[in-house]
């Protein structure tokens, strides 16, 4: 048993913040290291119109599921449509990218709670 208290709370009541690599993209923590000592984080993306993210590289795996919106998403050499519904697993070390196609693009993100890095792939 554990002596961290569980958080109930809607997720509107969690801020969110700008992704800086990112274009009118901000992301919320729904559940992360503030809520105790947990194994993974659990995140929500939202991209605008026009937003997205550029090709990039993390140290951790990613587990998606869209909430709502169309976005076009490159894993590797594959580029994908995606919407509501659909689900998403991003291998570590993966080069990947997003594109709004249908704003707003929402979507869970589910990570590791480890030590992570973007890295933006240039040239591809």
């Amino acid at each position: 048993m554990t002596d961290t208290p569980a958080t109930v709370r809607p997720a509107s009541a969690v801020p969110t913040t700008p992704v800086k690599a990112g274009t009118a993209t901000r992301m919320q923590v729904l559940v992360g290291p503030e809520q105790g000592d947990t194994t993974f984080a659990l995140r929500r993306f939202i991209m605008e119109e026009g937003g997205g993210m550029p090709l990039h590289t993390n140290r951790v795996e990613h587990q998606q599921y869209v909430l709502r919106g169309r976005a076009r998403v490159r894993i590797g050499d594959t580029v994908h449509d995606v919407g509501p519904d659909h689900t998403l697993f991003i291998p570590a070390g993966i080069p990947h990218s997003y594109e709004v196609v249908e704003a707003p693009f929402e979507f869970i993100c589910v990570v590791p709670d480890k030590p992570d890095q973007t890295t933006m792939v240039e040239g591809r």
